[in-house]
């Protein structure tokens, strides 16, 4: 089970020595730590936090740069990492996460969904619901992106394991699992290549369902898309060892082309825009 993150950073810094400036330093330049974040905005880490935060110190002892010794630590706890928010901000820690409602973040993914279906040629993809009824009310558009994908997989709270070769693969989450509390659009394509994630802030029973926080981050970088995929993928074979083949085999993709971000930023601007369904 996952520690709970309820330390703020100045309990952090006197447990790690580490100032809460600097701690804040290291994640804006160094995506690391990655704290949870209340409906105030505020950090909150959990001790395992500070384990990593404190393995850091010690290779910075034996000589490492700041981010060398982070990359080493990163490393070591990688294969445990079980959040997709969580690697897109690894991988990238220069993109500045956004706060969007559920309704705006709705949208973003019904645009990006689409494109993927007017643009993905034999995509992988890979989605977080949540609960099984949010993925209920989205299972016909899914089955339809599935119709075109070499693989699709949705992640929630599934009862069982539904795995099928053709149509979209259910995957369950335990109740600690972090993508309970996550939100995902993944396509790994030959040519198009998108990752939405998105991390709920704590629930406030007062906020209007539509209303509820996600911390939101997305790219079209193909090489960062892949490394959501590929922790997406691994997620997927603890459940079924057979159901993705590594992703090394899949060809590198290219650098994402100008006329497909332009399309894609647009369709989001248009399904963003007030009154659009």
């Amino acid at each position: 089970m996952n520690d709970p993150a309820t330390l703020s950073i100045r309990e952090v810094a006197r447990r790690t020595g580490v100032p809460a400036a600097t701690l804040r330093m290291w994640e804006s330049r160094h995506g690391f730590p990655v704290p949870a974040r209340l409906s105030s905005g505020h950090r909150r880490y959990s001790p395992r936090d500070c384990d990593a935060i404190e393995r850091v110190l010690a290779e910075r002892a034996r000589g490492l740069s700041l981010q060398a010794a982070i990359e080493r630590v990163r490393g070591a706890s990688v294969e445990a990492e079980p959040s997709l928010f969580a690697t897109l901000r690894r991988v990238r820690p220069e993109l500045a996460p956004q706060v969007l409602s559920k309704r705006a973040l709705i949208a973003l993914s019904h645009a990006i969904e689409d494109e993927i279906c007017a643009r993905a040629e034999r995509p992988l993809l890979f989605a977080s619901f949540q609960e099984e009824r949010f993925y209920r009310a989205s299972e016909r558009r899914w089955g339809e992106l599935a119709r075109t994908a070499e693989l699709a997989i949705a992640f929630a709270d599934f009862a069982r394991p539904r795995i099928r070769a053709r149509g979209v693969s259910e995957v369950p989450l335990t109740d600690d699992a972090p993508l309970r509390r996550e939100w995902a659009v993944v396509c790994d394509g030959e040519r198009f290549s998108v990752a939405l994630t998105a991390w709920e802030r704590t629930a406030d029973e007062a906020v209007p369902d539509a209303e509820r926080g996600f911390e939101t981050i997305w790219t079209v970088e193909p090489d960062a898309v892949r490394h959501v995929a590929a922790r997406a993928a691994e997620l997927a074979a603890r459940v079924d060892p057979e159901l993705v083949r590594p992703l090394d085999d899949r060809p590198t993709p290219p650098p994402p082309d100008l006329a497909d971000v332009f399309a894609l930023m647009n369709r989001c601007l248009a399904y963003l825009a007030p009154g659009a369904s």
